[in-house]
């Protein structure tokens, strides 16, 4: 089937008018020679490739670590809907026993990928190796030290469905922990007091990945820089952003994207089971947590996640002053290369899956097509 008149966002960041192919659930051919007269038409649409969190704990109710596969299924309906097409459910600081059932519901989804879900790309691990000054709505009473043998029974429990686990870099064995963890998956820096001497060692021995930036981690200082720096400096490493309006203010989400650049920042949604939910009590990690006027606090009033999926986060990235080739960038490729998933999604080229959302001017959702339906 061919597309035509459509303002596409090409696998090399930027826009062109023109059409596209998709056969057998892919992309065959892009801004191709010639159109054959029975081209879709999309009048103008905006088209961009299918969006991919890697940071996302639940909605609709649902939290992935419940451990509960009907629930995990509801999540993924909810996030196609929105035009988030893949996905790496994030679990919480938890026992190992509860993290094995949460994950072994991931393996289930990744393995039946139902028809009109958003595709389970991975896994990502946030907890339970964090620091107790930076947990922010982590559990504290499951926080453990880096331990590689309990990480690794669980990445091989699921089948190597981790592909992003988080760590603090000042905990003894950290640093080992991040030599050995890097060979399996994207390593994180994340939840973290650490200094700048800790962090940038983190980031030497392998860690590539940086969670949610600025929050539950020290701010920058111009004696004690802290982890942001060491992480800018290693031009290797991406970070993550909540970009919905609550967790960062638009000026610290342009400096972030003037530090890192378009192509190190990633977009996530940190959302929680309240995501798409009215204002309330839910559950976090065995904690409350509550609901009001679009942000989830614990009791004690610590920001929690976010109540708000990542096109919308996307969208306010571009209200805020981010360049749209770069809000998108962040939102779809770079996130694909954080799973190592590059080669199947994330942009619009031949031979990758055809998830791809058409939209108008203003980025309000027309339709989603996940593999080409």
């Amino acid at each position: 089937m061919f597309f035509q008149n459509a303002r596409i966002y090409c696998s090399d960041f930027t826009f062109r008018t023109g059409a596209f192919e998709v056969k057998d659930g892919v992309f065959t051919q892009v801004l191709p020679d010639e159109v054959p007269a029975d081209a879709v038409d999309l009048g103008g649409a905006t088209v961009i490739p299918g969006l991919i969190d890697v940071h996302n704990h639940g909605n609709s109710g649902a939290d992935f670590s419940d451990g509960d596969y009907e629930g995990l299924k509801k999540m993924a309906k909810y996030l196609a809907e929105n035009g988030i097409t893949s996905f790496a459910p994030a679990s919480m600081t938890l026992p190992y026993d509860v993290l094995e059932k949460a994950f072994a519901t991931a393996k289930q989804l990744h393995d039946e990928a139902p028809e009109g879900h958003a595709r389970l790309m991975g896994i990502q691990m946030e907890g339970p190796y964090f620091s107790e000054k930076k947990k922010g709505a982590q559990n504290g009473a499951y926080l453990k030290a880096p331990d590689f043998e309990g990480f690794k029974k669980l990445y091989e429990g699921c089948g190597g469905l981790v592909r992003i686990v988080d760590v603090a870099p000042e905990l003894p064995g950290a640093a080992e922990f991040v030599e050995k963890a890097k060979e399996l998956c994207t390593v994180s820096v994340a939840h973290t007091d650490s200094d700048y001497d800790h962090a940038k060692e983190a980031f030497e021995k392998g860690a590539t990945h940086l969670t949610h930036l600025y929050n539950a981690m020290p701010g920058i200082h111009h004696r004690n820089p802290g982890v942001i720096p060491a992480a800018v400096e290693a031009d290797h490493v991406r970070a993550e952003i909540i970009s919905d309006g609550m967790h960062i203010h638009p000026a610290s989400v342009r400096l972030a994207f003037s530090m890192f650049g378009g192509e190190r920042m990633i977009l996530v949604s940190d959302a929680l089971r309240c995501c798409g939910m009215p204002d309330g009590e839910y559950e976090l990690g065995g904690q409350q947590i509550f609901l009001a006027g679009g942000v989830a606090k614990l009791a004690d009033g610590t920001l929690a996640g976010s109540a708000t999926n990542l096109f919308q986060c996307m969208k306010n990235a571009m209200a805020f002053g981010i360049k749209e080739e770069d809000a998108v960038r962040a939102a779809t490729y770079n996130p694909a290369c954080a799973l190592g998933a590059q080669d199947k999604v994330g942009s619009i080229a031949p031979g990758k899956l055809a998830d791809f959302v058409v939209c108008d001017k203003d980025y309000n959702i027309q339709k989603v097509y996940l593999g080409g339906k």
